[in-house]
């Protein structure tokens, strides 16, 4: 099980984007309303969530996915729900995906210390004792992180490798006419 998790400003690509690869691939994922059942994106779109914070449940968890946006990010960095469960991720070496503004939640709880990231440009002083590099996307260990919208494939990419395996994504890449 994948949680996305939804919050009132987010971007939309960097949600849709991933739940659609990861839906396409088999993967169950539930988006995950952190500031109520219906969450409107940064660009006034709204979306039905599957369930809210207070419904998870970390049995069965393989990743959770944590998209960009303002003021989305800063939404997700204030629930203290979404806290514990990335710490949760963390201490089990579960797939964490953040991208755009979210790695900075990532870095601001101190876990990218030693890590390779990327984040949307501006954000890189809050990844906190990250090696920052300037590609769409980068997976190092269990964090994966993209630089924004415009990364939402590679992200989704990226994701999938680390989740199933090289040979899904490349696939994947391939059904939706889609290269690297």
């Amino acid at each position: 099980m994948i949680y996305v998790f939804l919050a009132n400003g987010f971007e939309e690509t960097e949600a849709i984007t991933p739940i659609d690869m990861l839906r396409r691939c088999g993967k169950k994922v539930i988006t995950v309303g952190v500031t109520g059942k219906v969450v409107t994106g940064s660009h006034n779109i709204p979306v039905a969530c599957d369930i809210t914070i207070d419904e998870t449940v970390t049995d069965g968890l393989e990743m959770i996915v944590l998209p960009g946006g303002m003021p989305g990010t800063k939404n997700l960095a204030a629930n203290s729900r979404v806290a514990e469960l990335i710490r949760f991720c963390s201490d089990r070496n579960i797939l964490i995906g953040a991208i755009c503004a979210a790695p900075s939640v990532l870095g601001e709880m101190g876990l990218l210390d030693g890590k390779k990231a990327v984040c949307y440009p501006g954000f890189e002083d809050a990844l906190r004792g990250a090696e920052v590099l300037s590609v769409p996307a980068v997976r190092d260990g269990n964090i994966i992180t993209a630089r924004g919208a415009g990364a939402a494939l590679e992200f989704s990419y990226e994701l999938i490798s680390a989740l199933i395996d090289n040979a899904a994504a490349e696939k994947l890449a391939g059904n939706i006419v889609w290269t690297k």
